[in-house]
């Protein structure tokens, strides 16, 4: 469930939902700066992701499961993952394939977080 709470003047956003807890308190997760990987340092980390594709400012894997239920269980992992990091992917769903791709928008491009996140994904 979502609530506005207005305090002070300035409208807040509360986030809850059951089953889904973020590491970091919403109020202030956009306070957090993340720089940019340079290009060396986005060759050294895709080696950690070898499965995960340098696209443009952003990787990308696809991932093939035996059917769309098992594809969507996927998801709602990775969804509950990437809440607890305040991290979110784009994701594609096609049937039994799921394509997840990573960037820092707030960066404008590739960063730390991206990978920790890609790695986590990996695992599941």
């Amino acid at each position: 469930m979502h609530a506005l709470h207005v305090g002070q003047g300035c409208p807040t956003l509360r986030l809850s939902s059951p089953g889904f807890h973020r590491d970091r308190d919403p109020f202030f997760w956009h306070l957090i700066r993340v720089d940019k990987l340079p290009a060396a340092q986005i060759k050294t980390a895709l080696a950690s992701v070898p499965d995960w594709s340098k696209r443009d400012k952003t990787i990308t894997r696809t991932f093939a499961f035996k059917d769309f239920p098992a594809a969507i269980k996927f998801v709602k992992a990775i969804a509950k993952l990437a809440e607890k990091a305040w991290h979110h992917p784009d994701i594609d769903i096609r049937w039994n394939k799921v394509t997840l791709t990573l960037t820092t928008h707030d960066a404008g491009g590739l960063t730390d977080r991206d990978f920790a996140l890609a790695q986590k994904f990996d695992r599941l």
